[in-house]
């Protein structure tokens, strides 16, 4: 089973779209470890002791943060791709996006992030009995 970090890098208030997509994860099959809101350094730790297969980070705002992050888990867990959700402005979405995040701003449909995810990491397949489902909206804040 494929193994998810979720973390919110900043302190804002906003839980909606993180619990949303943990959710979806997690009915989609993945193991999912909700880290809420973390440091940088307490979100790497958790990388390598959790030997996580992907990281979701939800952008607290400060592109920065982020980029450190990216930067720590190319040395202590290389290879583990990472995704991105929040409210991500254009600028950071491309900044992000050039250093290999996919970023999933508000509106982002679940089935996109949980095919992301399934992607990023081949993890589980959706089951073969399971029909279209109807898919809440992702971050309204």
């Amino acid at each position: 089973m494929s193994r998810i970090i979720i973390a919110k890098t900043g302190l804002d208030g906003h839980w909606r779209g993180t619990l949303l997509v943990s959710r979806a994860l997690r009915d989609a099959g993945f193991e999912v470890i909700m880290l809420g809101m973390a440091r940088g350094e307490d979100i790497v730790s958790a990388t390598v002791d959790e030997d996580a297969d992907l990281v979701g980070l939800n952008v607290g705002g400060r592109v920065e943060v982020v980029e450190r992050i990216l930067d720590d888990l190319t040395v202590a867990a290389p290879g583990v791709p990472v995704f991105a959700g929040g409210v991500v402005p254009p600028w950071v979405r491309r900044r992000l996006e050039a250093r290999g995040v996919e970023v999933f701003p508000p509106g982002s449909k679940l089935e996109e992030i949980v095919a992301a995810a399934r992607r990023l990491t081949r993890g589980p397949s959706p089951p073969a009995s399971a029909g279209p489902a109807a898919t809440p909206p992702t971050e309204d804040g």
